[in-house]
């Protein structure tokens, strides 16, 4: 298989330093996935039927992970993703590609790190945790994690609060893993500068807050955005969450507010979720601006991004058990839409989602069951979702 020319140089970098330096700790790691994914389109075919709406990978991906000494670190990750042929009889499509070919590889992440006191520098392509960039972050619901180009920085000095700064270039998303482009499929060509501040110093009340300077957020105009979230546990059975944020273009378009609203307890060995959110009818969606699929709202399930994201009010609740080797979790959301919804005035929205996530042969598993249906639809969409993790 042909090795990329980045790639290459990557791997006689790693050669020549763990040579020159016998001192350098290296961890090698990795996850191998089959990905299978069947829809019957609101009854237009049949699940599991060999047809687009059929989809499935093989993938691999190769960590390593490298301490330089004097406070440098590096990371690389290599992805592997293909089909082993399943396309011939069994599926019509892939979830994602990592290269142009439907049997491809791209390298998923490169960056330098560097600690300097208190702060840490990372620069190069990596994840983003949405705990620290709710807005920008790395999602993990396809077969692999969509990456970032960018800069961070991550500083402790003041006690309890952890300050995170970072310039965000350009994400994969996560049809292709091997094409780097401007975020926001294409809307974001100058990036995202970001600053999140999250506190613990009520260790009863942490608070996380982040603000986004958007040079490019809407036909060449700034704008910025805004997010909140803080957690409270007052030590009662139940827990509180709340959220809240805005869009705000500077183009005289108007701004889009989301606020959310949760509530998390246990009742014997079930535990449970009520959340709430809305989003007012602002020019953009409240979605991740990374890759413009996934929202930071409470309220997000599987499949219901693009009808919460904008001028809806959305009701979920949410179960989870411990059944035998696993955790059953089932989940149901209503969303009203409003005039402009992303799905169209008054096309209202319900999902339900049945998952159970086991380990079973040394791997982990997810099987799940989704019920998608909009007012608009003469019948819901089914959904059934299967995959395999082998992590080493």
């Amino acid at each position: 298989m042909k090795i990329t020319n980045l790639s290459l140089t990557a791997i006689m970098a790693l050669g020549i330093m763990s040579v020159a330096n016998a001192d350098v700790d290296m961890k090698v790691g990795g996850q191998g996935v089959i990905y299978y994914q069947t829809m019957d389109n609101g009854g237009d075919s049949d699940l599991f039927d060999h047809a687009p709406n059929s989809k499935a990978n093989a993938g691999l991906q190769f960590n390593l992970n490298a301490d330089l000494g004097k406070g440098f670190g590096l990371g690389y990750q290599e992805t592997f993703l293909g089909t082993l042929g399943l396309e011939k009889n069994l599926v019509g499509n892939v979830m994602q590609k990592a290269g142009e070919k439907l049997n491809d590889h791209a390298t998923t992440k490169i960056y330098v790190t560097k600690k300097i006191g208190n702060t840490t520098f990372k620069m190069g392509r990596q994840e983003l945790p949405k705990s620290l960039s709710p807005l920008a972050f790395t999602e993990g619901w396809n077969v692999f994690k969509n990456t970032f180009d960018a800069a961070v920085a991550i500083n402790s000095d003041i006690p309890d609060t952890t300050l995170v700064g970072a310039y965000v270039a350009r994400s994969n998303t996560h049809g292709n893993l091997g094409s780097f482009n401007d975020m926001a499929g294409g809307n974001l060509p100058s990036g995202a500068y970001m600053l999140t501040i999250a506190n613990k110093s009520i260790k009863q009340l942490p608070i996380t807050l982040s603000y986004y300077s958007l040079p490019d957020l809407v036909h060449g105009e700034e704008g910025s955005a805004i997010w909140a979230d803080v957690q409270v546990d007052a030590g009662i059975p139940v827990k509180f969450g709340l959220q809240g944020g805005q869009i705000a273009p500077e183009n005289n378009l108007d701004d889009t507010t989301a606020m959310g609203a949760k509530i998390t307890g246990k009742a014997g060995p079930v535990a449970l979720k009520l959340a709430y959110s809305t989003v007012d009818d602002g020019t953009l969606s409240f979605q991740n601006v990374g890759t413009g699929i996934k929202t930071p709202l409470y309220t997000q399930m599987i499949l219901n991004q693009k009808a919460i994201s904008r001028d809806a009010d959305t009701f979920l609740i949410k179960g989870s058990v411990p059944v035998g080797p696993g955790k059953l979790i089932a989940q149901y959301g209503a969303t009203t839409a409003n005039e402009k919804n992303l799905n169209g005035d008054g096309n209202d929205y319900n999902e339900l989602d049945v998952i159970y996530k086991f380990k079973a042969l040394g791997t982990d598993m997810l099987a799940a069951y989704v019920m998608s249906d909009l007012d608009s639809a003469d019948d819901p969409n089914n959904i059934i979702r299967i995959w395999t993790r082998y992590k080493f």
